[in-house]
């Protein structure tokens, strides 16, 4: 099954997509943002996402930060927070409209209705829903009524939660489902990526991974789990301030997992066991064949003493010494000779 974004189809046998999640690293500056699709695009994403919020409407004035947003953020409390990373409509225009010409696809996860259709008059290919919305059924009925795909997170949810989920979403035809562990960063011993096997068993649609821990060694492992999408939070300087910015790669790092991903997947092959053509001409030299172990003179009846196993590997094949027992010789054979069939009767 497939599901397709624009002119792009994510699915097994496509080619993996890999998303940029800008997020909110732009810290509300229009420019930076940008800055960061064009990095992003040279670094070999075939998408950018962002974040589309406004903060009232998002959490209360009271709501605290995480741990890891109180360490990499300025403000007391979160709206105070979140206020300096909204960006405008305009802005996210703009920023649509950039993208565009960088040729990459234009992604955001809205945490609103409001900001849903702001997304939807953007025309966006389709709309990303993070881990904490994965129990918002009102937001995720609201975004499924606008008919476009969907890619879901399931950090902090259970099985059991990503099953009720699954089964209120309708459009499940257009539905790729993301394993993803909620934590900036997270930890290695946490990133369980067998589950992986876990929702591509359980849910027949396109699977893939949404990676958080500090490094490319996760996302690249997925793609021998037969993911089909990897996303991983992109930023241009990791000291940058902003909450998200030391879980992020940079574009180099960035560029170095995109690459390692496209070798991995190249060399994953077809499950099919097929002979290259380096494997045929080495085939020659390291294989070996019978040959003659002493000068055989015409009319000898061969025996285990006459024959032996050598290199190169273009006669008969060593498999079949027992066979040539007993068989009489029609010419002269000299020593380290490769046997053939031609010199028996």
């Amino acid at each position: 099954m497939n599901v397709k974004l624009k002119n792009i189809y994510i699915g097994d046998n496509e080619k993996i997509f890999i998303i940029a999640e800008i997020g909110v690293n732009h810290n509300g500056d229009v420019n930076l943002a940008k800055k960061m699709i064009k990095e992003a695009a040279k670094a070999g994403a075939g998408a950018v996402k962002f974040q589309t919020f406004i903060a009232e409407d998002m959490l209360t004035k009271d709501t605290k930060k995480a741990k890891y947003q109180e360490k990499n953020s300025k403000g007391s409390s979160q709206i105070e927070m979140i206020k300096e990373l909204e960006l405008s409509e305009d802005d996210f225009f703009e920023l649509s409209q950039y993208a565009e010409e960088k040729n990459v696809l234009f992604l955001s996860s809205p945490f609103d209705t409001k900001s849903v259709d702001l997304l939807d008059k953007l025309d966006i290919s389709g709309f990303k829903i993070g881990s904490g919305e994965l129990n918002n059924f009102e937001l995720i009925e609201h975004i499924e009524s606008k008919g476009k795909p969907i890619i879901i997170s399931t950090g902090m949810s259970t099985l059991e939660e990503i099953q009720e989920t699954f089964d209120f979403i309708n459009n499940k035809d257009k539905l790729i489902i993301l394993h993803c562990i909620t934590g900036y960063p997270s930890n290695y011993e946490d990133a369980n990526l067998k589950f992986i096997s876990t929702l591509k068993r359980e849910f027949k649609v396109p699977i893939g991974f949404s990676d958080h821990s500090p490094g490319i060694e996760l996302a690249i492992a997925s793609v021998g789990l037969g993911v089909c999408l990897i996303e991983k939070h992109f930023t241009l300087d990791k000291t940058l301030p902003g909450p998200d910015q030391g879980a992020s790669l940079n574009p180099n790092e960035f560029k170095a997992m995109v690459d390692a991903i496209r070798n991995v997947e190249i060399g994953m092959g077809t499950g099919e066991r097929t002979l290259c053509e380096s494997e045929l001409e080495i085939k020659k030299v390291a294989r070996k064949s019978i040959v003659a172990n002493v000068d055989i003179p015409k009319d000898s009846i061969l025996n285990s003493h006459m024959l032996t196993i050598k290199r190169p590997g273009t006669g008969i094949e060593p498999k079949h010494l027992k066979s040539l027992l007993g068989r009489k010789t029609k010419v002269d054979i000299k020593k380290d000779d490769l046997i053939e069939y031609d010199f028996l009767i």
